[in-house]
């Protein structure tokens, strides 16, 4: 039995990360795999308490680190009980947001030395990465516009401007890394046209697999 892929969405405010993961979603189990959709932080009990925390506006003011600490907590245990699993499994896992979203809101947001994020990185995930991730990328000021019309805010969507463009600064900084890994689709366009550059994205993911 081949395993499965790891595919992960990741984005900014606004980029539509909720309709177009429903999307993906759609393409993969149309094509005969078996799909297991889960998110960051959460996808487990414990994770999901975490993100609550880390979400919430209870902790007004948490420490930065201790903001990246958590979110690598809940990252172990979300690979522990479900990633790892699922792959072994043969099954497809599509998540939304995984470890770049560390260096983008810690690292690029917060201002964080990203050191520590490679450290994190390598415990918690020994070999891990995803086989791809899909990037809705859009300008700052369009997704803090959109997502403005949907719900009060939580604690990260209520940060500045500043604090949206360095989380896109660094997204698109490891885009143009990994650009084997990253598929960057503009987000800014029409959601027909977005979804017309993810289906040929994910049709040519598709054929490249065994």
């Amino acid at each position: 039995m081949n395993p499965g892929r790891f595919i992960t969405v990741e984005g900014g405010e606004g980029a539509g990360k909720s309709t177009n993961l429903d999307f993906v979603q759609q393409v993969l189990e149309r094509s005969g795999k078996r799909v297991v959709r889960t998110r960051e932080p959460g996808g487990t009990l414990l994770g999901e308490e975490v993100r609550g925390l880390l979400l919430g506006h209870r902790e007004e003011g948490m420490d930065s680190t201790t903001e990246l600490l958590l979110m690598f907590a809940a990252r172990a245990e979300h690979i522990h009980k479900v990633i790892r699993p699922a792959l072994q499994c043969g099954d497809w896992v599509l998540c939304d947001r995984f470890t770049d979203a560390s260096y983008a809101y810690q690292g690029g947001g917060r201002g964080l030395d990203i050191g520590p994020v490679r450290i994190l990185e390598s415990l918690v995930q020994g070999d891990l990465r995803p086989d791809m991730t899909l990037l809705l990328d859009l300008p700052v000021e369009t997704g803090l516009s959109r997502a403005g019309q949907r719900s009060v805010p939580d604690r990260f969507e209520q940060e500045d401007l500043e604090f949206f463009q360095r989380v896109r600064g660094a997204y698109r900084d490891r885009a143009a890394a990994e650009p084997h890994r990253f598929r960057v689709v503009d987000a800014s366009r029409t959601l027909p046209e977005v979804q017309e550059q993810i289906r040929l994205v994910m049709h040519g993911f598709l054929e490249q697999q065994p």
